[in-house]
């Protein structure tokens, strides 16, 4: 009798397409609620816990350095982040979200995100069962 306990790798498989394939509508919505690309909703909300230098801010949103660049540019220009010299390092800048920026993550994630169909059809037991499981997961 062959085993029928799923692989990691497919329970993970599972898992990022539940949630990555299903918030194209949620991001179409925060572009049109915020009036910018995805990307730049993106970058601000990596910069939420605090200042960060480009090179820390690319690694941190899987982006390459002169995307970044280009993204924290764009973002300067509308006030939503400013650069400063970091006291650590002189030769090295930090970017941090300004007021402006700050307000503008609190609109992005206000922006209502449904609950996609397959997680609404669950019945109560099982979403109690992935519930439970997902809390075990977390760090």
């Amino acid at each position: 009798m062959p085993d029928d306990t799923p692989t990691t790798d497919e329970v993970w498989k599972q898992l990022t397409h539940l949630v990555m394939d299903t918030r194209d509508g949620w991001k179409r919505a925060v572009v049109e609620r915020t009036g910018m690309p995805f990307s730049r909703t993106r970058i601000l909300r990596r910069l939420l816990p605090g200042p960060l230098t480009a090179k820390q801010l690319a690694a941190a949103a899987a982006m390459d350095a002169p995307a970044t660049t280009v993204v924290v540019n764009d973002l300067e220009e509308r006030g939503l982040v400013i650069r400063e010299i970091d006291p650590t390092n002189r030769r090295s800048k930090l970017i941090s979200l300004t007021r402006a920026g700050q307000e503008m993550v609190a609109e992005a994630l206000a922006t209502p995100d449904p609950v996609p169909a397959e997680l609404a059809a669950l019945e109560a037991d099982d979403l109690r069962t992935l519930h439970e499981i997902l809390r075990k997961l977390e760090h």
